[in-house]
């Protein structure tokens, strides 16, 4: 059972939360995108937000500024999260520029608050939930994709929120946080994607 709950926080990891929405929207938005630049921009997108974020841990691992891939102190996390709102800053200016695909442009700068956010949380020494973070973001944002497309993903949403409720049971479970940093994450990751969307809806 610890395995399975413990499998749950690495699958929905927060890394990986970005590249879900961006696939979610080349799926299911009705625009007309071609095949050969989705496949790039994924591409990019897993290069940028995976692999390097990866290379990143092993490095600081490597000079000691971070003990284990959870972060367990506000300490450790200050670092990784400065070099993701760079990574995020990044995606914005190379891969989703405004003039290219505006929803995703501001689904990243929701991101990119969220993650200042988180930021100025760890150096406040409060270790709010970066995987409530990551998934209520993309929870929101299929929402307002939602409306914004008129379309129905009424089972995304209930798979996303089932994933929400998944991703907090583990992480309560395997004590990484208490209540308040997992509300206080969700919160930070679904407030500014509400904040951005008056630019987009």
């Amino acid at each position: 059972m610890k395995w399975i709950i413990k499998s749950i926080s690495f699958i929905f990891h927060p890394i990986v939360m970005p590249i879900l929405a961006v696939h979610f929207y080349f799926k299911k938005s009705p625009r007309f995108i071609p095949e050969d630049l989705v496949y790039a921009k994924l591409v990019s997108l897993f290069i940028l937000s995976v692999i390097l974020p990866i290379l990143v841990y092993f490095l600081l691992k490597t000079l000691g500024k971070t003990e284990s891939i959870y972060l367990k102190t506000t300490k450790e996390r200050v670092l990784p999260l400065l070099v993701n709102c760079l990574i995020i800053g990044l995606i914005l200016f190379r891969l989703f520029p405004l003039s290219q695909i505006p929803e995703l442009y501001y689904f990243f700068i929701g991101v990119l608050i969220s993650s200042i956010t988180c930021l100025i949380f760890a150096l406040a020494k409060f270790k709010a939930s970066i995987h409530l973070t990551a998934t209520g973001g993309v929870f929101m944002f299929f929402i307002v994709f939602a409306i914004h497309f008129s379309i129905n993903i009424n089972g995304s949403l209930a798979l996303m929120a089932i994933i929400i409720g998944a991703v907090a049971t583990s992480r309560l479970y395997l004590k990484a946080h208490t209540c308040k940093e997992l509300i206080m994450g969700l919160i930070i990751g679904i407030v500014p994607q509400l904040v951005v969307l008056q630019y987009w809806l």
